[in-house]
């Protein structure tokens, strides 16, 4: 009868809700451990704050032990994947879709496709992690509240987010996350592992449109979820609203400005 579902219709719908659960999941998931603490032992409230700059407040000695360096890393990590994910989903239903006639090994290419995309973000991860080493250190950044505690280090890194908004590789990579049609006709592969080399570099790609803004935690704060919700729902603006290129101007901008209040913040 006309209207009805056949066999073939009802699998591949089921499968495609299968990746937007699995997705979602991934997605919840890393977004409760961080409400929950990210493993810092800290309460997430008490390292989030509405002011810019972030209130000012002594820092203290911290000695990084190699448990505390994976745990800064898998919290760097898991922050990503709850920010990214909503914004690779479109590229990885896409090619879910493309895989529609075969189930099950779809099923495995698509996870595959997820993962290269995650491992481009444990790469940045490991910098992170290293740099907010570095900047603990250098005393720019709060030992335990994770944010900057230096006015003018917050103004760098704001314009320096701003001025990178209007540069021809943030553009290119932005034109790469905004048309995942065009991505998949360009690097579609075959199999798990070219699934996998896809997910990668179209990770890498997000990762070239998105490392100055994600490199604004270390101005708000790491664990701030005030800047990590911003920032997220900003990054799915720009990449998914037919605005998107508009959106990022306007964002540089504001970073810009910004900068200025951070600079002469008194």
């Amino acid at each position: 009868m006309a209207g009805e579902m056949t066999p073939l219709e009802a699998v591949l719908k089921r499968d495609r809700l299968v990746v937007v659960l699995g997705l979602v999941a991934i997605s919840g998931l890393a977004w409760w451990w961080l409400l929950a603490g990210a493993g810092t032992g800290m309460s997430v409230l008490a390292m989030t704050s509405w002011s810019f700059p972030p209130p000012a407040r002594a820092s203290m000695t911290h000695q990084w032990t190699s448990a505390y360096a994976v745990s800064m890393f898998f919290m760097w990590w898991i922050m990503m994947i709850a920010m990214m994910t909503p914004s690779a989903a479109p590229m990885i239903l896409l090619y879910a879709r493309a895989h529609r006639y075969e189930v099950k090994l779809g099923r495995l290419r698509s996870a595959a496709a997820a993962l290269g995309y995650l491992l481009a973000w444990l790469a940045f991860s490991i910098v992170a992690t290293a740099l907010q080493w570095v900047l603990e250190r250098a005393g720019l950044l709060h030992t335990m509240l994770m944010w900057s505690i230096v006015p003018v280090f917050s103004s760098a890194l704001l314009l320096a987010a701003g001025l990178y908004q209007f540069t021809p590789l943030k553009y290119a990579c932005l034109q790469q996350c905004r048309s995942p049609a065009q991505f998949l006709a360009e690097n579609f592969r075959p199999g798990v592992k070219g699934a996998l080399r896809m997910g990668w570099k179209h990770g890498v790609y997000c990762l070239g449109c998105c490392w100055a803004l994600m490199a604004l935690l270390f101005a708000g704060g790491i664990m701030n979820l005030v800047w990590i919700a911003g920032l997220a729902t900003f990054v799915l603006l720009e990449k998914a609203s037919v605005f998107g290129n508009s959106i990022a101007r306007i964002g540089g901008v504001a970073m810009i400005c910004g900068s200025l209040f951070a600079f002469f913040y008194r």
